[in-house]
């Protein structure tokens, strides 16, 4: 009963939202949150890794220690980000706080068409988050994460809140989890004359930790399903994740979809608490490449 009960608001949110017609913004919202999820299709991996709550907010309860995570990408087209992540426990309930701030730099103001602008400008987004969850059932659990949402365009800005809600189900059989999301349901408040529209979109992933016996390797495949709210299209992607030794891992993905991209790629350090991770996303058409970068450490 308690899983119906909870699968129904999600499903009951995914049609409320998906009525509604028209384009929608905030696009900084469609990008990953960490160089290790991204390199493996942007689809999240289910574990504990603070920033995969960007994806299923249910992950949270996989938090079995504190960590802080910072992330800087660099994306096309004068597109850059930085994020921070932190979880830990406060009242017997796992939290992740989430920061994310990105800005397009070089924009140009113009009151005639002339060879010089009259000046230029930066488009800035920001949000905070706050996830949390709880267990409903055994290797059923269901998470929740509250945004605050900001964007400043020259002399404009508006301000609004989302919101995310997951379940997250361990060892549907042994070794695999499979996940259920819907992200950025919410409003925001007038731009100027018109309110920005959220990318609300609905995940299902799914993760598999292969067992290797007697071996030095890890192998975790990743595969899932994403459509946004206001879009026809759907976003099949696949990936995996190969560690040596518990010290270095190559990461490649895929993503359907996208006239612009396809392919992701990554790699990762861990020592003593720390991971590095680095994750490469080509684009055609001449619009460039993006490079992302994440710090963790685990206390």
């Amino acid at each position: 009963m308690v899983k119906k009960i909870f699968l129904f608001i999600i499903l009951s949110s995914i049609y409320l939202y998906s009525q509604d017609a028209g384009n929608t913004g905030l696009s900084f919202l469609k990008i990953g949150s960490s160089s290790r999820n991204i390199a493996v299709s942007d689809i999240g991996l289910l574990n504990s890794d603070p920033s995969s709550v960007f994806y299923n907010p249910a992950v949270v309860n996989l938090q079995n220690s504190s960590s802080v995570m910072f992330t800087h990408q660099a994306w096309i087209q004068d597109l850059s980000s930085e994020i921070i992540y932190g979880s830990f426990k406060m009242l017997g309930l796992p939290f992740t706080l989430g920061v994310n701030t990105t800005k397009i730099k070089g924009f140009e103001a113009r009151t005639n068409p002339t060879d010089t602008p009259d000046s230029k400008f930066d488009i800035n987004y920001f949000f905070t988050s706050l996830s949390t969850g709880f267990g409903l059932v055994e290797n059923l659990s269901f998470g929740f994460t509250i945004k605050y949402l900001y964007e400043s365009i020259l002399s404009n800005d508006a301000s609004g809140t989302g919101y995310d809600l997951g379940l997250l189900y361990e060892n549907v059989v042994e070794n695999l989890s499979a996940g259920l999301s819907v992200r950025n349901l919410g409003s925001m408040k007038e731009l100027r004359e018109e309110k920005t529209k959220l990318p609300a979109d609905i995940i299902f992933n799914t993760s598999y930790n292969v067992d290797l016996d007697d071996s030095l390797f890890e192998l975790l495949p990743v595969a899932g399903v994403q459509k946004y709210l206001e879009q026809d299209d759907i976003h099949i992607h696949a990936g995996t994740e190969v560690t040596y030794n518990e010290q270095f891992s190559v990461r490649l993905g895929y993503i359907t979809g996208y006239d612009t991209k396809g392919f992701t790629a990554g790699a990762g350090i861990y020592w003593n608490g720390f991971n590095i991770d680095y994750a490469f996303t080509p684009f055609s058409l001449g619009i460039g490449n993006a490079n992302t970068i994440s710090l963790m450490y685990t206390f």
